[in-house]
């Protein structure tokens, strides 16, 4: 008996192995090097400032990634379930604006005061006052979009948006993360002349956007490189390239422009060993692909927003090292003196004054 159940743990054994070095998977990651993680201490020494965060609940819904304060102060989200949410400006009403059908993440006003949506499955869209849903945009180049992030409209109604990924919608998220490839873009659309255009490929998970105060290059985040590039588009230097910011403590998301000129910059979760351990390892994150998902690495519940200048110096250090109220931050929009603030899994936003920042 005692070596027939060997033999059979022996079997079950091969099997696994097999399985996880031999099964087929969608993925073909690319091999980069990450750098060490800088500790948290210093300018990203952990605190909880985030606990002191004023939470407002989306009903019956959840995940608004992003926030947009119209000029009235109304306060606008949009959630997993396809909807556009709009809050008085004290947040104790709400009304659903519209459903895009698909799932809203970034958002922006144009000079005009439509609501303008990156929406992950629909393309590029503006949204009237009255709810009206128009397409603007869902290809450009050789590719269409395949998810949609982040928007940032300036002052000439140019809209500014990342295409996470061109070969993954973001149901398959994970995939672009393990595979680490740079299939995504910058792209710029002329809401006066209809005009939509790649700004820069080659990017690693294409997530947060935000035009400068003077708008002469915008700031794009590459999560899977904890980095973000700055990218000349206006003056002198339009066309160069350059790095921002690297080596972040954690996975940037959103990233946007406050009042003063501090970019507000919002990291999903601290980095995890695991992957970073298998940055060159192409191998390894195809066996993370294979185990269940359950037994896949879990974002930390550790809110985290960085406020940095214009050469990158954090001048703001905002966490919730308990995780005890609000987690994975997806973006951090300053009107005034509130700090509104995403998440892309509690079923609430929040806001908190800067005034009362250290």
């Amino acid at each position: 008996m005692g070596r027939t159940m060997g033999r059979w743990l022996g079997a079950i054994l091969v099997v696994l192995v097999v399985y996880l070095l031999l099964w087929p998977v969608p993925i073909e990651p690319v091999a980069w090097m990450a750098h060490p993680a800088p500790p948290l201490v210093g300018d990203f020494a952990p605190n909880r400032l985030l606990q002191g965060m004023e939470l407002f609940p989306t009903p019956k819904t959840h995940a608004p990634e992003d926030v947009a304060v119209d000029g009235d102060g109304r306060v606008y989200v949009g959630v997993e379930e396809g909807q556009i949410l709009r809050y008085s400006p004290d947040g104790a009403n709400v009304e659903v604006l519209a459903d895009t059908g698909g799932r809203p993440l970034g958002l922006d006003f144009d000079v005009d005061g439509n609501l303008i949506v990156a929406d992950a499955f629909k393309g590029l869209l503006s949204v009237d006052p009255e709810g009206t849903i128009t397409v603007l945009c869902t290809d450009a180049g050789y590719d269409p979009f395949g998810f949609t992030n982040d928007v940032d409209v300036d002052s000439q109604n140019v809209a500014w948006f990342s295409d996470a990924s061109y070969k993954w919608s973001i149901d398959e998220g994970l995939n672009e993360a393990l595979e680490s490839a740079p299939n995504g873009r910058l792209v710029k659309y002329d809401i006066n002349t209809g005009k939509c255009e790649v700004v820069l490929g080659e990017l690693h998970f294409a997530n947060g956007v935000a035009v400068s105060p003077d708008e002469t290059y915008v700031l794009v985040n590459e999560m899977m490189r904890y980095r973000t590039k700055r990218v000349f588009v206006r003056g002198p230097k339009a066309g160069n390239v350059e790095v921002y910011v690297d080596n972040l403590p954690g996975f940037p998301d959103g990233i946007s422009t406050g009042a003063d000129g501090t970019f507000w910059l919002a990291i999903y979760a601290p980095r995890n060993a695991m992957l970073d351990g298998a940055s060159d390892r192409p191998w390894f994150r195809k066996i993370i692909g294979r185990i269940p998902s359950a037994l896949q690495p879990k974002a930390d519940r550790h809110p985290f927003i960085l406020g940095l200048d214009a050469d990158g110096n954090v001048v703001h250090n905002l966490q919730d090292v308990d995780g005890v109220r609000f987690s994975m931050t997806s973006s951090a929009e300053q009107v005034g003196d509130w700090l509104y603030v995403g998440s892309v899994s509690e079923p609430a936003w929040g806001r908190i004054l800067v005034s009362t920042l250290p």
